[in-house]
């Protein structure tokens, strides 16, 4: 069964394309240009209630029913489960997934994304102060992620959602004026990511 990705071509959104490349699973996407304010059409409200990309709709759901599900982070914990690829099972071993998963959801995004916002205003007064304070909070987790790598190939342990999620971002790493090298471990984890062929494609793939 072929899962739907109703996306659009952003951090959250390759999360998603990444994790169902690197789980071999069957998608097609269904673009929500939110430029033009497609996330707000009723369609799309009726499977993401918070009218935010992504959102899945997967046929073949539990008990072989279809199901729907919003919020990139329950996605990819949804994903998991499905395929019982990149969560592992034992529960020792799925916290630091959880609260690495959990660190991006709430951190390494909502302030990177602050980031994006104020690149973008025209007003040099507006722009100057909210770079100031969201670039320095993103270079703070840019920090705190490099640390946690320093002697670990991945975030939680094996190849998890949690790195997946985290990726989605690091991605943007240009467009929040960092630079990798400033940040050895998150660079070394970054590359090996990158030259994995999921996510190639997953990187690759078509989101608009």
């Amino acid at each position: 069964m072929t899962i739907e990705l109703h996306t659009w071509n952003t951090p959250n959104g390759r999360k998603i394309s990444v994790a169902l490349e690197e789980m071999g699973l069957p998608y097609k996407v269904i673009p929500v240009n939110i430029s033009k304010g497609e996330q707000m059409a009723p369609a799309f409200l009726a499977i993401s209630p918070n009218n935010k990309i992504p959102a899945i709709v997967d046929s073949d759901g539990p008990g072989g029913k279809p199901v729907s599900i919003f919020e990139s982070g329950a996605i990819l914990l949804y994903l998991g489960e499905k395929t019982g690829k990149f969560l592992p099972k034992p529960l020792a071993e799925r916290i630091p997934v959880y609260e690495w998963l959990m660190w991006q959801m709430g951190g390494f995004g909502p302030m990177p994304g602050q980031v994006h916002h104020f690149i973008a205003l025209e007003n040099e007064q507006d722009r100057a102060y909210g770079l100031k304070r969201y670039m320095a909070e993103t270079r703070r987790l840019y920090g705190v992620l490099d640390r946690r790598l320093d002697g670990r190939e991945f975030v939680a342990g094996d190849l998890s959602v949690a790195d997946f999620a985290i990726l989605g971002w690091a991605w943007r790493h240009p467009r929040h004026k960092v630079d990798l090298a400033d940040f050895p471990n998150v660079k070394r984890w970054y590359d090996t990511l990158m030259a994995r062929p999921g996510t190639k494609r997953g990187m690759e793939a078509k989101l608009d």
